[in-house]
């Protein structure tokens, strides 16, 4: 099966047309128009989504998969179209690999319980990153506890990227999963995880990346990347909030028990024992967020009409443009100078607070994150309370940088 891409070539593509089908973009923040800045939190949803989602709740609305009549299989055959677009996007072998989860830190913990309860021994160890975001790091920790392991942890340099002498020296035949971001969302790091993966298997060790940063602004193969575990969610990529998707090798999930018990993932249920659904339902228990998976169907479909490779371009421009420009401002330090980055900008000033900034620039209507960003480890490593981290999406354009950079200069000449 090969991975859908768009036939449209970027030069093709007006990414300033594209921002019309934000409404929120055309937005007044205390009299400014709003610049935002926070996706690397939460995208911003296109019309075309919100118009799919308002369909649904006017016209399908139903439970899915248990009913008969009309209303009930139309809602299960558009909440179950986006198991087969999700395949296709991250091109999965197999439709029952992907699994309907509630968001990556949900995914995450799933393969945390239930990768543990099968395969977690004392003794064993699971190795993250220095970076990782807290629900790459906690999950692993209280499986580690329950089960008597170990969290082991691969240093990074000053740039913000892995150790990859050190992440060597940890591998052992004690290590049972690595797990780590293929985006920092702290500092914008984009691991070498197919390197890291290629080196894993060579010792029979499965991986599970954290793709909550890397889905929305690059094309994803997970087949390429050889990943036993893919998780993401569907507010990073123009999609409703409150619903993601674990992909899981087969061979993994079918060994894996169940992580919540209830409707929908039964086979039979009897008071002398109960039997488990087959894949992928075996992982999907009770009523679902089903609009917020025909809502992420639509999101697919937005992107992939735009075609991944060249969001990823565009937002490379934007990124390189905005590095080079906030780099000229006095006294600006960015954390995370790694050779390979997405569109994440961490930035501090020695003597100015970084919610300071963050709430000078929320007065002109620019909107950032600031503080350790569920990565307090990441912040430790340099020493820091926090940051202000500005993160780009393919509907930003250098306007929006420029506005950017005016902001943060009349925030450290108040100061």
């Amino acid at each position: 099966m090969s991975k859908a891409v768009s036939t449209i070539s970027p030069a093709d593509i007006d990414f300033d047309q594209i921002r019309s089908d934000f409404p929120v973009l055309q937005e007044e923040v205390r009299g400014k128009p709003l610049v935002y800045l926070d996706n690397a939190a939460s995208s911003q949803m296109p019309t075309p989504v919100a118009d799919r989602i308002d369909h649904y709740h006017r016209h399908e609305h139903a439970n899915v998969h248990r009913g008969i009549h009309h209303l009930s299989q139309k809602a299960t055959d558009a909440y179950e179209a986006t198991r087969k677009k999700i395949r296709s996007f991250i091109n999965a072998e197999h439709l029952h690999e992907v699994i309907y989860t509630t968001g990556t830190t949900d995914g995450i913990n799933l393969v945390a319980h239930s990768f543990g309860e099968q395969f977690l021994s004392e003794g064993d160890e699971i190795i993250v990153s220095e970076i990782e975001h807290h629900a790459n790091i906690v999950p692993w920790q209280i499986a580690a506890q329950k089960h008597g392991a170990n969290v082991r942890v691969i240093p990074v340099n000053d740039a913000g990227e892995l150790i990859w002498d050190e992440f060597l020296k940890l591998i052992n035949e004690r290590t049972a999963i690595i797990a780590v971001a293929q985006v920092s969302n702290a500092l914008g790091t984009v691991h070498p995880v197919k390197r890291i993966i290629r080196e894993a298997h060579k010792h029979d060790i499965p991986v599970l990346v954290d793709g909550a940063q890397g889905v929305p602004h690059s094309l994803v193969d997970v087949q390429d990347l050889d990943a036993d575990f893919y998780a993401f969610s569907s507010h990073k990529m123009c999609g409703p909030t409150g619903f993601g998707i674990l992909y899981g090798k087969e061979k993994y999930l079918e060994k894996m028990p169940p992580y919540r018990s209830g409707g929908d993932m039964i086979d039979k249920v009897a008071f002398e024992g109960t039997t488990f659904n087959d894949l992928p339902h075996k992982f999907e228990a009770g009523t679902p967020p089903i609009v917020a998976g025909i809502g992420l169907g639509a999101a697919v479909d937005y992107l992939t009409d735009i075609g991944m490779e060249n969001i990823a371009a565009h937002e490379q421009q934007l990124l390189d443009y905005a590095t080079e420009q906030l780099l000229s401002i006095d006294g600006l330090r960015i954390i995370g100078t790694a050779q390979e980055k997405a569109s994440v900008i961490s930035f501090v000033f020695d003597d100015i607070h970084a919610t300071d900034i963050g709430t000078i620039l929320d007065q002109q209507g620019i909107a950032i994150r600031t503080g350790h960003h569920c990565a307090q480890p990441a912040m430790r490593r340099y020493n820091i309370p926090g940051t202000a981290r500005a993160s780009l999406s393919f509907y930003n354009n250098k306007q929006d940088i420029n506005r950017l950079v005016e902001g943060v200069k009349e925030a450290k000449g108040f100061f």
